[in-house]
């Protein structure tokens, strides 16, 4: 008796049909993919303006206390920019957020400047820097005793 050889006609392929229905489903998922990283663009514009920030104050803060000796981050509201006094570089921040400083009144000038100061024992000038971006808004705490910094979402 001889073997019987099986023969498959069911394993063509897939359709057109098929093909397109995944194509669909795929275009509508990378859609709202999408969708949803833009909505969260300016949260993410925000949150990293605020660690930029923060960055900035913990290095100032560093240079303080290793140098022994006062370092301050000069904040310009009109340019929405800020510097390190032991450097050249400015920082920007994107013009869309408003950044609002609570210090010592002494900190302030009458030319839409502001210093947050940190002395060579770690203390410092204290205060708050608001950013705020539509219905975000990040909060940075400097202790004025300890010149530690948080950051906190409001």
């Amino acid at each position: 008796m001889l073997p019987k050889i099986k023969t498959t006609r069911g394993h063509r392929g897939f359709t057109l049909i098929e093909l397109s229905v995944v194509l669909f489903v795929m275009a509508l998922a990378f859609g709202a993919i999408g969708i949803s990283l833009s909505s969260g663009n300016d949260a993410t514009t925000i949150k990293s303006a605020a660690r930029d920030m923060i960055s900035a104050l913990r290095y100032a803060r560093g240079q303080a206390l290793m140098l022994g000796d006062e370092t301050t981050v000069a904040i310009d509201f009109a340019e929405n920019t800020y510097q390190i006094s032991t450097r050249d570089k400015i920082y920007h921040i994107p013009k869309k957020i408003h950044v609002t400083l609570v210090t010592a009144q002494s900190e302030f000038s009458g030319e839409g400047q502001a210093n947050i100061r940190f002395f060579g024992d770690g203390s410092s000038t204290g205060g708050r820097v608001t950013l705020e971006l539509d219905q975000w808004t990040w909060r940075i705490n400097i202790n004025w005793l300890t010149g530690l910094i948080d950051l906190a979402d409001a």
